[in-house]
């Protein structure tokens, strides 16, 4: 049996969960009109398939995706589409929304559909594919696309799958009736869903106060062929918030900035498994809902199914409504739901509730008063965050600090509005605050978009002229060399040389100019094709267009082309990996669908693949050849070394906002397809311009040098300025984590990752590269220095130290990286040899340090032999110095006992850590005795 943990905060208000389950489920009917919203989950809104005047059959799909995070809409019942347009949807702020609106017919009639009697013969991508086309999103929360969730990488292990059954909020009853009366059809969805994720184990997590539906989804869970287990959890509110049921039944806390799919963990609900059982086993796409209809205004309250974009008036007289009593009118629950204005506002897809109260179940809330700061919210907070500083920072506009104390994490529960005694409305000033926040980051990424959109402008703009400049000059070129020709054949008698290349040229002209006079003659021809004159003007064209061609084709055979140019191979290489990776895509998208063109597509993979291969031996061939000639030829004039700096500088600075661009579009669930090319682009031209300073720059320093070697021993040599070098060593780390932040992010959307890993073993060995280069300089640094003279000046007991103690808190940070690491599954190769460099440094430097305080002890120790005038140690700097290293003696065994409890790895070093500070320690006890006798003795 599982264990159940618990998670900060909560309350329980009152439940009134009965009055909605004295009757069984019942079927609403069938509207004279639906009103089927385009946007009923996150993400880009659908766009629509079908046209007004259409006519329409049940299950039929009405609007498609948009995008990647979008869903399927369909018509839930036979009937002609009347209007297109904007109407009132279920939206806090009573927004409108695009809208299909259908006409009934009320015949009811279905499209030809079915099921798949055997779910685990599909292949997963068959499979997913098929709940993606039922339209399915989650029905308990903000209605995020069911199918993302479920249709991961194979690469991402998932260890749990947490079925959400609690339904925490009062009144809300719809997920517990579903229970009682199709607990089959949810043990089903549950099947399907572990088929396709593989989890280790299926938890469903219940309140204890559904005795009902817990024991009908234990006895369906008893005859499912997978391991489910119910779990029953104490009643609380919040305890259905997805990170609290988390923590509840797993004692896991999601970190910030994270979704529990990062932690191995799938969270879904009821009512979603009840759907994707009917679209799999019934191939019937989601139409329809189970909705609590309850409140006092209603005189026959229960839980109905619902067809989608049913109005709300129109469900309210089911129920029996009393227009008279009615005073608040509330779609979900009382904590997190809100107000109606509008009563034909539709029911989608998140509808799990409306409530029709009365006066004296709803009243008119209290004016809100002061703040006492009495500090209930925090106490309440499931989120763990700071209300009372929120709803500050909130009311003040300081929308930036409200960031900072990790606004957006809140859930918006209620809960502390709930305990308030001053009446704030919380809640709505935190909404008010994320809206404001959504909004400048929207206009911030607008704005940048356009700047870059601005500047890409400006470099085409400014290339461009630069094309037209050296064109105009290799004009100028050619018409110096054509007369300083005609001047020598003028002189000499001689037929002037001609260019091959610009003989080519003019032919490729004049063969073109023939057939455009050939095609203009066979157009006359075609409107009168019985004038002789016509036909023989025809005629002679083709033979001026054929003379043509042929003395082209001569002589394009006499002049060889002209080899491509480096930068030209360069293009031509990317441009075959771009179509490549394109085509790979496209290839796994048909197989995924079973398209008929894979096949196709398959074949020219391997063309494209052959000539990528071609193109970049070719590339690599040039570049073999350049290095070669630059070998044997003097330097080249140095290139600009500022200019070049700053184009290496202007990208990198694109480079990160191309990545925060791709990294906002990923948390909002956008396509990032064009801004991973545009972050691939940025990437490749920060190499090249990073490429191009490095090898102007070194053929700068071959320049100042001369061309021979300079003498190992001279004395004016500048030597390497370690503090660019480490610099660089640091930059390139840094590129390195971010690419591979990137190629954890790829995989996890279940993208294609192999250019992005050719991209870092680039970057690991650039990496590797410039950390070498530095540590032989430090190391010629310090070799080269002069040898240490028996002098004077004592070591810097203070500079020794704190070197001692940086390598220490370096390394103790790097060991944590490595630990979190090892958690989370991934290589540690990498990190674990940069763990031990830093292991070497800080023992390098902590023997430093003892040494010299060694000799400084000793020094003092033989002063005070030789003469009784000299200064006797500091009784009071000993003493303290012995209170500290016990005190770290202490600590390091407290640290100790803590690892081992743990079974961290760091145990180890921990205990070689503790036998040196107790050392120390008793050497810092044993220089205080002495002293301490020595000053009686003197005394």
């Amino acid at each position: 049996m599982s264990r159940i943990w618990s998670f900060h905060g909560g309350i329980h208000p009152p439940e009134n969960k009965q009055q909605s389950l004295l009757k069984p489920l019942r079927q609403a009917p069938i509207p004279p009109q639906l009103i089927i919203p385009l946007q009923q989950h996150i993400g880009a809104p659908a766009t629509p398939l079908v046209e007004v005047g259409q006519r329409v059959l049940k299950g039929q799909a009405i609007a498609e995706p948009s995008g990647h995070v979008s869903i399927y809409q369909h018509a839930p019942t036979s009937g002609v589409v009347s209007a297109i347009g904007n109407y009132s949807v279920p939206h806090p702020s009573g927004m409108e929304g695009l809208c299909i609106q259908i006409d009934t017919d009320g015949k009811d009639e279905w499209i030809e559909h079915q099921g798949v009697d055997d779910f685990r013969s599909l292949e997963k991508p068959a499979l997913a594919e098929m709940i993606r086309r039922a339209g399915i999103s989650g029905m308990g929360g903000a209605g995020f696309p069911t199918e993302i969730k479920l249709h991961l990488a194979d690469d991402h292990i998932i260890n749990t799958l947490i079925v959400n059954a609690v339904e925490c909020e009062p009144y809300i009853t719809a997920d517990d009736m579903l229970m009682r009366e199709r607990a089959e059809q949810v043990i089903g969805g549950i099947e399907i869903a572990a088929h396709l994720i593989k989890p280790t184990h299926c938890l469903i997590g219940i309140e204890d106060n559904k005795p009902e539906a817990a024991m009908a989804l234990t006895q369906a869970a008893r005859a499912s062929e997978i391991e489910i287990e119910v779990v029953v959890v104490p009643t609380k509110y919040p305890s259905g918030g997805e990170k609290q049921l988390v923590k509840l039944l797993t004692g896991v806390e999601v970190p910030f900035g994270k979704i529990p799919a990062d932690i191995g963990i799938v969270v879904q609900n009821v009512g979603t498994m009840s759907a994707v059982n009917q679209a799999v086993k019934r191939g019937e796409p989601l139409i329809s809902r189970i909705t609590t209809l309850t409140g006092d205004a209603l005189e026959s309250p229960g839980n109905f199914e619902v067809l989608l974009g049913t109005p709300v008036e129109f469900l309210l007289q089911q129920a029996g409504l009393n227009p008279m009593t009615l005073n608040r009118l509330v779609m979900g629950g009382p904590m997190m739901g809100y107000t109606l204005s509008d009563t034909a506002v539709p029911v989608v897809k998140t509808s799990n509730c409306v409530i029709a109260a009365t006066e004296e179940e709803f009243p008119q809330a209290p004016p809100a008063q002061n703040c006492i700061r009495c500090g209930q919210c925090e106490q309440v907070c499931p989120a763990e965050l700071l209300p009372q500083q929120l709803h500050w920072f909130a009311k003040g506009k300081e929308f930036d600090k409200a960031q900072s104390f990790n606004l957006m994490d809140c859930i918006e529960c209620g809960a502390c509005a709930y305990v308030c005694p001053s009446n704030i409305p919380l809640v709505q000033y935190y909404r008010f605050a994320k809206g404001e926040i959504r909004r400048e980051q929207a206009e911030q990424r607008k704005a940048e978009q356009a700047r870059i959109r601005f500047e890409a402008r400006q470099e085409r703009q400014e290339r461009e002229k630069e094309e037209k400049a050296a064109k105009r000059k290799a004009r100028a070129e050619a018409a110096s060399r054509s007369q300083a020709n005609r001047k020598d054949q003028l002189a000499t008698g001689k037929p002037a040389s001609v260019d091959p290349q610009e003989q080519v040229k003019k032919l490729k002209t004049e063969a073109a100019v023939a057939r455009t006079k050939l095609k203009k003659a066979e157009k006359a021809l075609a409107e009168d094709s019985t004038n002789a004159e016509l036909q023989a003007a025809v005629e002679a064209a083709r033979s001026k267009s054929e003379q043509a061609q042929q003395a082209l084709e001569a002589a394009e055979k006499a002049s060889p082309a002209p080899a491509p140019t480096l930068a030209e191979l360069k293009i031509a290489a990317a441009t075959a990996r771009t179509k490549v990776t394109k085509t790979e895509k496209a290839l796994a998208d048909a197989e995924a669908k079973g398209a008929a063109s894979a096949d196709k597509l398959r074949a020219s993979l391997d063309g494209l693949r052959a000539k990528a291969e071609a193109a970049q031996q070719a590339l690599e061939k040039a570049e073999q050849a350049e290095k070669a000639d630059s070998a044997g030829k003097p330097a080249a004039p140095a290139a600009d070394l500022k200019q070049l700096k700053s184009a290496a500088s202007i990208a990198r600075t694109k480079l990160k906002k191309a990545q925060k661009a791709l990294d906002q579009a990923r948390e909002e669930g956008a396509d990032t397809t064009e801004l991973e090319q545009q972050l691939a682009t940025a990437q490749q031209k920060v190499d090249t311009t990073q490429q191009a300073f490095e090898a102007a720059e070194k053929a700068a320093d071959q320049a100042d040098g001369g061309q021979a070697a300079p003498a190992a021993d001279a004395p004016d040599l500048k030597a390497p300025d370690l503090k660019q070098l480490k610099s660089a060593a640091s930059i390139a780390r840094t590129k390195l984590k971010k690419t591979q932040k990137v190629i954890d992010q790829a995989r996890e959307d279940g993208k294609d990752t192999s250019a992005l890993e050719q991209q870092l073993a680039k970057l690991q060995q650039k990496a590797d590269d410039a950390q070498k280069a530095f540590e032989a300089a430090e190391n010629a640094e310090q070799s080269s220095s002069p040898a240490p003279q028996p002098a004077t000046d004592k070591p810097d007991l203070k500079a020794l130290k704190s070197a001692a103690s940086i390598a220490r808190t370096k390394l103790k940070k790097t060991q944590k990286v490595v630990d979190q690491a090892r958690e989370d599954g991934k290589d540690t190769n990498a990190l674990e040899q940069q763990l031990a460099k830093l292991q070497q440094k800080a023992d390098d430097a902590q023997k430093a340090f003892e040494a010299a305080e060694q000799a400084e002890a000793s020094n003092s120790m033989s002063h005070a032999d030789t003469g009784s005038n000299l200064k006797a140690p500091d009784l009071k700097q000993l003493k303290s110095a012995a209170a500290i290293a016990r005190t770290k003696v202490k600590k390091t065994e407290k640290a100790l006992a803590d690892a081992q409890a743990q079974g961290s790895e760091s145990a180890d070093s921990l205990a070689t850590a503790l036998d040196k500070l107790k050392a120390k320690a008793s050497q810092a006890e044993q220089a205080l005795a002495e002293a301490e006798q020595n000053s009686e003795t003197v005394g």
